[in-house]
């Protein structure tokens, strides 16, 4: 008996060959682009935000040309992949002037969602010249914060999809694997934290993981049609003690397996770090336990 054919764990039955193979020979001058977007609006294959996931039926009919199981169009057009070829951000100019004084003397702090804003490049920027691992384009869903005071940048911290598969994370949560696939956007992790080298601000790190930790689910929403109930980060032991997380109430769950997501072996590949986590509202593990049986996310 053949294994069950699955792609991003939705099954593909026979039947769904025959309506796929059916669908290309019915429109024989669409692009494998249409033929994938007429897919997903026969499968009514969407994101949260009612957007078409093309790109990952895209995948899927490429996987199953691949195999031999249905015959695509040739391509028609090689096109380019921003992701790979995607030049370093350039340097900005900033006031690098030092800033050391007590939080209280900062006066009101502005915190600005900036992505998909004039402003995400020198976010970029920022955070490619002065965070220690660099600026890495997120994939998928996400969003960057830029902290001002006096009109300044002090401050830039990122958050994307959280990891699919994190053991003390999906211990501490305690759902299933089915609502673990089916509530995992409703999570954020916290990919990057930057306080700018010339700012030296006691509290300030702490201050602002509590104040956009309030306001990251309203702006997810906003931009993601969907809200957040638990956010995580990764804190490299042999470099940080995660007192700004401590401090703002992160809970230790654990550490990593050390292996990453593609590892080949049980073996670690690469240094442990703690996992730390913030539920955003009370009753985060029944949310995430049970919407996929209520339905829609429920509003935080």
């Amino acid at each position: 008996m053949q294994p069950a054919l699955s792609y991003r764990h939705r099954v593909i039955a026979e039947e769904d060959l025959v309506f796929i193979r059916k669908l290309i020979a019915d429109h024989p001058q669409s692009s494998r682009r249409r033929l994938s977007e007429r897919l997903c609006q026969a499968w009514n294959w969407v994101q949260a935000n009612g957007a078409l996931r093309s790109m990952v039926c895209r995948g899927l009919m490429l996987m199953l040309h691949r195999r031999g199981l249905i015959e695509l169009p040739a391509v028609r057009q090689v096109s380019r992949n921003p992701l790979v070829e995607r030049s370093a951000p350039v340097a900005v100019a900033s006031d690098e002037a030092p800033l050391c004084t007590m939080l209280a003397a900062l006066g009101g702090l502005e915190i600005r969602q900036v992505r998909r804003t004039p402003d995400e490049a020198v976010f970029n920027a920022l955070m490619h010249h002065h965070h220690y691992l660099g600026y890495t384009q997120p994939v998928g869903e996400h969003l960057k914060y830029m902290v001002y005071a006096g009109g300044r940048p002090i401050a830039c911290m990122a958050w994307s999809s959280a990891p699919r598969h994190l053991g003390s994370r999906d211990r501490f949560i305690g759902w299933t694997a089915q609502a673990r696939l089916a509530n995992i956007r409703l999570l954020a992790y916290n990919t990057r934290f930057l306080i700018l080298p010339w700012v030296t601000v006691p509290h300030l790190a702490s201050h602002l993981l509590g104040r956009i930790a309030r306001r990251l689910s309203a702006d997810w929403q906003a931009l993601y049609a969907h809200p957040i109930y638990f956010v995580e980060t990764f804190i490299d032991p042999a470099r940080f003690r995660g007192t700004c997380y401590r401090a703002a109430n992160w809970i230790h769950m654990g550490v990593t397996t050390g292996r990453g997501k593609d590892a080949p072996t049980y073996a670690p590949n690469r240094s442990i770090k703690n996992v730390l986590g913030l539920p955003l509202v009370k009753d985060f593990r029944q949310r995430l336990s049970h919407l996929a049986e209520r339905g829609e996310p429920q509003a935080a």
